[in-house]
């Protein structure tokens, strides 16, 4: 399995965990997720401290299930944000090899 998979997959997990802090109910959201309580229970063992750290840090916010218009509203300008970085870094990028494919 690559790293990029393995890092997927962990996201994943955390995503879970953090809904299982987030609810209480960890029967729901292991059916939800497709496991068993005690592997969510596992998961929430393995990640339980960061992901707290994540929680109580506001630009990391999960939305709820009704989020606000406030919500939405920070989580578009956040993903603004990271596609204009994105897009200059690929900018950057396609000049400097074009620079390094086309020299005499």
């Amino acid at each position: 399995m690559s790293y990029k998979k393995f890092e997927a997959l962990e996201e994943v997990k955390k995503k879970y965990v953090r809904m299982a802090l987030e609810n209480g109910n960890y029967s729901s959201i292991a059916r939800s997720a497709g496991v068993d309580r005690s592997t969510l229970a596992r998961w929430v063992k393995v990640y339980e401290d960061e992901v707290r750290d994540q929680m109580e840090d506001p630009a990391s916010a999960i939305l709820s299930t009704e989020p606000s218009k406030e919500e939405l509203k920070a989580k578009y300008e956040q993903a603004m944000k990271l596609l204009g970085e994105k897009e200059l870094e690929v900018a950057m990028l396609r000049n400097l090899l074009k620079k390094t494919q086309y020299r005499p």
